[in-house]
This record gives structure tokens, C-alpha cells and sequence, in this order.
């Protein structure tokens, strides 16, 4: 793990320094990703350098609020929370109209991550500083992300490292001293676009959705080999599916590291 993070903040600090960034803005969610992201972004560039905004809305549980808080001042972070709801209501009832009628429940869960990724983009154009996207290889590889959303930014730090990974990594640098608060390791995922909205809803435990990404992706395994090493046909399927009908998502998104 401490490779990885090495490996992790030299990319993010040489991307800075290639390209005149002494200041990162991202998104700070109450999730594992953003958490990570900030304390990568701290460890490499100082607190002070990383702007976390918190874009809540009616969907923000007060977990995450409690979370982003405390990652804020564990790693002294410039902090702000901005209320979105508004905007999302206000658009909600332009799109309403302009639609004439009701409108589908992914255009109003997208509508949240494009409005932050708006507000982030704003922000870097108003102070200045490179935009994170947060977003990791799990994500990014099944298109469990929003175009012009969540993955905004010009680097993706964590972009090429898998969800079970991040978990492992999290806790590994909490061993150094503390910089996330457990719950952000334990919760459950969850981007918190929709009432009781769970990551493991539209994918499988991320423990099997790695294992057959990295066999499918990595190792450029065919699904019928993926199946015969004991993996369950459908779920394989259903991944390989995701793999291809997202390939036009990943050819738009920031860097990795």
C-alpha cells in the first residue's frame, strides 16, 4: 500500500507542477472516493492547497455531512458547504416544462452530479486550482458515473485504482496516523442522488465486480473463461455489458494517475 500512495502523490504533485497548479478543488461527498482524494491531495500539496466543497442536497444524510466535516479538520482542508437543493428544484421544474411532464428519475439523479460538477468547474474559473473527479477504475469501468458530473476535473488521482483497493488504502493510511473517520470506510457505498440509493443496487459487491473487471479488462479474459473459474453467468454477463456499453464515457474523462 505504501507503493501505491507514493506512487499516487508523486502523480498528483508532478500533474500540478507540469501544469502551474498550487491549488486542488474537488467535491467532498461523505463517500470513501472523495475522502481518499482529499487526503491524497492533503498529504501531497498541504491542507491549505485543497478546496472541499460539500454540494448537499435533500438526499445528504447527515452522515456524510458529519464525515466531510471531520475530514475537513483532520486534514485541514479549506471547507465550505453550499446547499444545491435550490437549483436542483428550480431546474427540475424548467425540465419539467420544457419536457411537458413528468421527467425520468436518472435525468434528476444526474442533474445533482452536473450541477456540483458545475459548481466546481465555477469555482476553479473564479480562484483558480485544478478540479479532481474522484471517480474510481470500478466506477469508471462499468459507467457508474455522470458524464459532465462527477467526472469533471482535470485528473482523476484515483482513477486507475479499484474500489476494494481504495477501501484497503484508506486503512492502510489510517495507520500512519488518523485522516478518515472510520465510518466513511464502513458505510456502505452510496452516491445519495435518490432515497435510499445503494452502490450494490445497480452493481454487484464490489469484491466480485473487481475480481471479474480485472480478468475481463486486465487480463483480456473472455467471458465464457471468466464463468468457467466459478464466477455466476449472469453477473458476468451483466458486467461485460457494462464494460463495452460505457467505453464512450471513459474516452471523455480526465487522466489517471
Amino acid at each position: 500500500m505504501e507503493k501505491t500512495w507514493n506512487t499516487l502523490k508523486q502523480g498528483l504533485k508532478n500533474y500540478c507542477t507540469q501544469n502551474g497548479f498550487t491549488q486542488v478543488i474537488l467535491g467532498l461527498s461523505g463517500g470513501m472516493d472523495s475522502a481518499l482524494t482529499a487526503v491524497l491531495a492533503a498529504d501531497t500539496l498541504g491542507g491549505k492547497n485543497v478546496n472541499a466543497l460539500m454540494m448537499k442536497t435533500k438526499y445528504t444524510s447527515d452522515l456524510s455531512l458529519k464525515i466531510a466535516r471531520e475530514i475537513a479538520e483532520l486534514n485541514g482542508l479549506n471547507y465550505q458547504e453550499l446547499d444545491i437543493e435550490p437549483i436542483v428544484e428550480r431546474e427540475v421544474s424548467f425540465l419539467k416544462e420544457a419536457f411537458g411532464g413528468t421527467i425520468k428519475g436518472i435525468v434528476i439523479e444526474n442533474l445533482q452530479a452536473r450541477i456540483r460538477g458545475q459548481i466546481l468547474m465555477a469555482y476553479s474559473n473564479q480562484n483558480g486550482g485544478l478540479v479532481l473527479a474522484c471517480g474510481n477504475k470500478s466506477e469508471i469501468l462499468t459507467g457508474y458515473c455522470t458524464l459532465y458530473g462527477d467526472t469533471c476535473g482535470g485528473l482523476a488521482p484515483l482513477g486507475n485504482i479499484y474500489k476494494t483497493t481504495i477501501f484497503e488504502l484508506g486503512k492502510w493510511r489510517n495507520t500512519l496516523n488518523y485522516v478518515l473517520p472510520e465510518e466513511v470506510i464502513s458505510r456502505a457505498p452510496s452516491a445519495e442522488l435518490a432515497e435510499g440509493q445503494k452502490d450494490e443496487n445497480s452493481l454487484p459487491p464490489y469484491p466480485v465486480l473487481d475480481a471479474i473487471l480485472k480478468l475481463l479488462y486486465d487480463e483480456h479474459k473472455f467471458v465464457d473463461d471468466v464463468i468457467a473459474m466459478g464466477f455466476d453467468r449472469q453477473t458476468v454477463i451483466s458486467v461485460a455489458v457494462k464494460l463495452h456499453l460505457s467505453e464512450f464515457k471513459r474516452k471523455q474523462m480526465a487522466d489517471a494517475i
